[in-house]
């Protein structure tokens, strides 16, 4: 009997941690760069708007993901009927492309003592497919950062792409290099986070990803630094690779199935 008691009682105590810390990575996400971010519900209604623009790709459905400046998951959605109307395993990839965008984009602060971006960088994750291949000038960077399988898949498959959802909170990490992945520039160009789209070819991806941004009002980029060579659309995916597979301008990305017109997407804010 004595020993039953400690096992129920072990049992209860695990319990009030497992409660205690899930509740304590909800308030932090709250407390955290989250506060200021879109909510889930915003999100989520973004990302159905920009799917249901965007033409090109193969008319799937769509998981995204915003992160806020330190990599925190902040909320995460879909836009089916449930969890499985779209690809299962896009759920951890739009994630692993919002923590990417922010984790390789400045804004003007880091400018100091004649160092840093006096206009800021942003880079898609689009732009880094043919820096990271062999020769390329940032080869191995997909390597860096793994993800936290931890964080990706723990708590319950019904609470996926929720508003409790259990990534919240916690810090996905990752490092994604094809389109879906943005960064987030509230007014003034200042970098508040990252933006994830995943579920569709990595062109689509890019497009949508751009569509919900610009619905979130989160596209403050005009003036900041790029390698699109296209001022109002800085962080834009580029097709410049060539028949010899290279890359004329080193941040090309391969065209995919239906490939959508990315000069046409909208430009972005002051």
């Amino acid at each position: 009997m004595r020993r039953e008691s400690i096992h129920r009682t072990a049992c209860r105590i695990a319990a009030v941690v497992v409660a205690a810390v899930s509740m304590s990575a909800s308030a932090y996400a709250q407390a955290a760069g989250c506060a200021s971010l879109p909510k889930y519900a915003e999100l989520k209604a973004a990302l159905a708007a920009a799917t249901s623009a965007e033409t090109s790709g193969l008319n799937n459905q769509m998981w995204g993901t915003i992160v806020d400046r330190d990599g925190t998951v902040c909320a995460v959605a879909f836009t089916g009927k449930s969890r499985d109307s779209q690809w299962l395993g896009s759920r951890a990839i739009a994630a692993q492309k919002a923590n990417t965008a922010n984790a390789f984009g400045l804004d003007s602060g880091s400018s100091s003592a004649g160092s840093g971006q006096a206009k800021g960088l942003a880079l898609s994750t689009a732009n880094l497919y043919s820096a990271v291949q062999p020769g390329g000038s940032l080869f191995g960077l997909q390597f860096s950062n793994p993800v936290d399988t931890t964080v990706a898949y723990r708590g319950a498959g019904a609470s996926f792409g929720t508003a409790n959802d259990p990534m919240v909170g916690g810090r996905i990490g990752g490092v994604n290099v094809f389109g879906g992945g943005l960064a987030l520039f509230a007014a003034g160009q200042k970098m508040v986070g990252g933006l994830g789209v995943s579920g569709d070819t990595s062109c689509a991806d890019h497009m949508i990803a751009w569509r919900t941004r610009n619905g979130l009002k989160l596209d403050h980029l005009a003036g900041v630094g790029g390698v699109s060579g296209d001022p109002m659309r800085p962080d834009n995916i580029i097709f410049d690779i060539g028949a010899n597979g290279q890359s004329a301008g080193g941040f090309g990305h391969p065209k995919c199935l239906m490939t959508g017109d990315q000069t046409k997407l909208p430009p972005v804010i002051q």
